[in-house]
């Protein structure tokens, strides 16, 4: 509950489990409450295709609609139906729970450390109000319990943190991630490892031309960086995570797949001498994240 300096410098602060499982574990955290919107229940699935039809995709495909009628109500299939007053009261409850909880451990840890413990609560920002409908709700009741009910905690930021106490002990963390087991299986196991030597190939590529173009201009800086852009396009741990689940398998090797022959042709094409514009700027129009980036970073 204090971070430590790796020896590049960097801070590294260590994530609560405890925070973690409360908010973000669906059976024993508080999405889980029977009280809350049921994600799997839309009515693409539950009303008459001849009803839909007008609103959904034009070969009659049900699609998630976003329009949930009920509530979790219990582990079975029968559910009933979500009542939006009964989902905010138990928000607020649950924001005043955790408030009271984060509390307690602070008073434990401050007395068996000479400095203010950090409790480091991160989430994934697709948990709250897509996966947990009411999260943005309890965001914003527990954010006001903080700053209006009590006097013990406050919420602060991992550089204010470091600002009030910059000297940390020097250590280097071991590897981990937030996958299973802790460790990278979840990106890199019989299923996905194909994709590795594939953007370790396309990564020297970049580097080696961005080297030998270090003050590119016109139609060879935009293929440098548009190359730069399809490079951490490929490089996603997204597409690793789904091959490994087996969900959009197929999706997820086509966009590798298509970021790095992006990545090449635009490659060759630079050494070759001749960017082909047309095609640059089709590529520039699908693949437009990241306008300011640097290709010089690969150098």
């Amino acid at each position: 509950y204090a971070p430590i300096y790796c020896p590049s410098g960097v801070a590294a602060f260590g994530r609560d489990p405890e925070s973690s499982k409360q908010v973000w574990c669906s059976i024993e955290g508080y999405p889980g409450d029977y009280d809350y919107r049921e994600f799997y229940r839309d009515i693409a699935y539950d009303l008459d295709l001849d009803y839909l039809k007008p609103y959904i995709h034009r070969d009659g495909v049900r699609v998630d609609t976003g329009f949930k009628y009920f509530r979790i109500t219990g582990k079975g299939d029968c559910k009933e139906v979500y009542v939006p007053e009964w989902a905010e009261k138990k928000a607020g409850l649950h924001a005043g729970n955790f408030m009271l909880n984060k509390k307690k451990q602070i008073e434990h840890l401050s007395s068996v450390m000479n400095r203010k413990p950090v409790i480091v609560a991160p989430y994934d920002a697709e948990l709250f109000g897509h996966w947990w409908f009411e999260g943005p709700m309890w965001l914003d009741f527990l954010v006001r319990k903080i700053a209006y009910d009590q006097e013990a905690i406050r919420l602060t930021t991992l550089s204010e943190y470091l600002e009030e106490y910059p000297v940390n002990q020097v250590s280097t963390p071991c590897a981990s991630s937030w996958g299973h087991k802790g460790f990278h299986e979840t990106w890199l196991n019989g299923r996905n490892d194909w994709i590795y030597r594939h953007l370790h190939h396309g990564a020297l590529l970049m580097e080696r031309l961005a080297k030998s173009h270090p003050e590119a201009d016109g139609l060879t800086l935009k293929a440098l960086k548009q190359g730069a852009r399809e490079l951490l396009l490929a490089q996603a741990s997204d597409w690793a995570f789904m091959l490994n689940k087996g969900a959009m398998a197929e999706y997820a090797t086509q966009r590798t797949k298509t970021h790095l022959l992006r990545l090449t042709k635009l490659m060759n094409e630079i050494e070759a001498g001749g960017v082909d514009e047309e095609r640059l700027s089709m590529i520039e129009s699908l693949d437009n994240i990241f306008p300011q980036i640097d290709y010089r970073s690969f150098c």
